[in-house]
């Protein structure tokens, strides 16, 4: 059996550490800020993290990149040229065009390397919800599951991959067309978070509506409390947009009601984040439906 690579791409805001461990090739989308064009690197190389969220909390305004066909090919062929096959799990295909830009890169590699499998999968998820189907992909193959088989555990997981989540300013969301201006508005001015998801089809969709932060952050945990498979047990993933502390009050409260310390932090990428903003909070885990 041919030994095969797991790529995935910097949408996935896994921690640099967790993607080496998980032996994941990671390809970065890109954003342009100011006058520069940064890459979105997991350790943040290009631009840290909360260098990132300072300068948008001060009023710059940023523009993110999918990854091009091209970049693709060049992370793929050196892979392909060793002898191994690929299974790419990438970004929602609602939420980008970088599914569709490893979708023709595969197509044009078969041609060169004709005996090569290398398989696509569209996660319909974003942030830490498609690293947590990462996470449960890379222990399939390391249970010593064929490609095929770590392709079709993913597909039928993708849909269950619970994501919820709330932000702080509502004007970052109205900027992206999620909501309107009004709703921007009237919201800022009640204290109104909205609770939202992302759905079967890969797409943000707003649920409920929350008064107050607080409120809005345990919201999150109530969803959990309705739908996870295994809240005791299963791993849960909670990405933040620079607000750590707001990721520790939700971690704390699930090991409050559950007992499960199988939590893992970290920071929404400045991709997604340009368009969530600043004090995003995101909860992720497996769920009997999204």
């Amino acid at each position: 059996m041919r030994d095969f690579v797991i790529m995935t791409d910097s949408c996935c805001d896994l921690t640099d550490q967790m993607a080496r461990e998980l032996e994941l090739e990671v390809v970065p989308l890109s954003l342009h800020m100011g006058d520069h064009l940064y890459q979105n690197w997991l350790d943040g190389r290009d631009i840290p993290f909360e260098e990132f969220y300072a300068r948008i909390r001060a009023g710059e305004l940023a523009t993110t990149s999918a990854v091009s066909v091209g970049e693709f090919e060049a992370h793929m062929r050196p892979i392909l040229a060793q002898g191994k096959d690929i299974l790419y799990i990438g970004f929602s295909s609602a939420l980008s065009t970088t599914y569709q830009s490893a979708v023709i890169a595969a197509d044009d590699l078969r041609s060169e390397f004709p005996d090569a499998r290398i398989f696509v999968v569209d996660s319909l998820c974003a942030s830490l919800g498609q690293g947590l189907l990462l996470y449960l992909c890379a222990q399939q193959k390391k249970e010593g599951h064929s490609i095929g088989e770590v392709r079709s555990f993913a597909e039928a997981t993708k849909g269950n991959i619970c994501h919820w989540f709330t932000v702080d300013d509502l004007n970052h969301l109205k900027r992206g067309g999620r909501i309107s201006a009004a709703t921007a508005l009237f919201g800022t001015m009640l204290a109104i978070k909205p609770v939202m998801h992302v759905d079967d089809g890969g797409h943000l969709t707003p649920v409920s509506k929350a008064r107050g932060r607080k409120a809005s952050l345990m919201a999150l945990v109530d969803r959990m409390e309705e739908t996870a498979v295994d809240p005791a047990h299963g791993t849960v993933f909670i990405s933040h947009g620079d607000c750590e502390g707001d990721a520790l009050l939700v971690a704390d409260e699930i090991v409050r009601r559950f007992d499960n310390h199988d939590i893992h932090l970290n920071f929404v990428g400045p991709v997604i984040g340009n368009h969530s903003g600043p004090g995003t909070l995101a909860l992720f885990f497996v769920g009997s439906k999204r």
